[in-house]
């Protein structure tokens, strides 16, 4: 119980350009999709599913993101920008969407749904934190892309919750601050 409240209580967010090789593979990332699927789950729906970018396949979805950036900007975008858009899956050795599926059914709220494809993010961060990976979960605006959406297979209800990098800290990340508890807590009473 000791070793679980210390990765709970000191866990920290890395940078996705401070992720290295080696990344979770095989049995140990089958390991860590099977505890992130293990999360609240109301009517047994499995709102959310995982899809695994490593290798070329992360390379292939920078395309797809400078397709997205060039035909959604408002501007040109500059061939800088476009660069950073292909790269953007190169900062880390693998990226695994979370996204949410949300099914209508009497006694399974939409946002309990949602809430669970959170739940399942953050167990996917916990399970690689645990195995000694770093970790960084984010959204950025390819998340909210309608072409991105779409070459990414996505479904009317479905909506990608987060891309959580995953590799090898370069450096053990820095601290910061915490919300203070007596600033975040009340006790209710009548």
């Amino acid at each position: 119980m000791t070793a679980m409240i210390d990765i709970l209580a000191t866990r920290r967010s890395v940078k996705p350009d401070r992720l290295a090789e080696p990344a979770p593979t095989g049995a140990e990332l089958d390991r860590i999709l099977t505890v992130a699927a293990r999360v609240p789950d109301h009517k047994k729906l499995v709102p959310w599913r995982f899809v695994v970018f490593e290798g070329e396949a992360r390379v292939a979805a920078g395309e797809v993101f400078a397709e997205a950036c060039a035909a959604e900007e408002k501007e040109p975008p500059s061939a800088f920008r476009l660069e950073t858009e292909r790269n953007r899956f190169q900062r880390a050795p693998l990226v695994v969407a979370v996204v949410s599926r949300v099914t209508l059914r009497p006694g399974a709220p939409e946002w309990e749904q949602i809430l669970s494809a959170g739940a399942a993010c953050f167990n996917l961060c916990l399970a690689a934190n645990a195995l000694g990976y770093g970790t960084s979960w984010l959204t950025e605006w390819i998340a909210y892309s309608p072409i991105v959406r779409a070459r990414f297979g996505l479904a009317e209800n479905e909506r990608i919750v987060g891309f959580v990098h995953i590799g090898t800290p370069k450096e053990k990340p820095e601290e910061r601050d915490r919300p203070n508890l007596e600033a975040i807590v009340t006790r209710w009473s009548e």
